[in-house]
């Protein structure tokens, strides 16, 4: 479910004064007003939350402690496998 950011229209409590975030599915329906004064809102556009590089959460002990296997390319349509419990090869013969 992402995660949608409101600001008030018009003069806001402080809540939606300095705006907001909202969990939400992305069927629901956008907020219209505030939760806690009624103020009418808008939703804002922001940059979605990624992963770049080899950050961390990428590693291989992080990948595997959460029961992800994680394969490198090894070249002609193969992969072999780098952490977790997955098979040791993986190619698309």
């Amino acid at each position: 479910m992402p995660i949608y950011e409101y600001i008030a229209q018009e003069q806001g409590c402080a809540r939606c004064g300095p705006g907001f975030d909202h969990l939400q599915r992305l069927s629901d329906a956008e907020l219209q007003t505030c939760p806690d004064c009624g103020a009418p809102l808008r939703r804002k556009i922001s940059a979605p939350n990624t992963l770049i590089g080899n950050s961390h959460l990428t590693s291989e002990s992080h990948v595997a402690k959460h029961g992800f296997t994680q394969y490198r390319r090894a070249g002609g349509g193969v992969y072999e496998k780098t952490a977790g419990k997955g098979p040791d090869f993986i190619s698309g013969d």
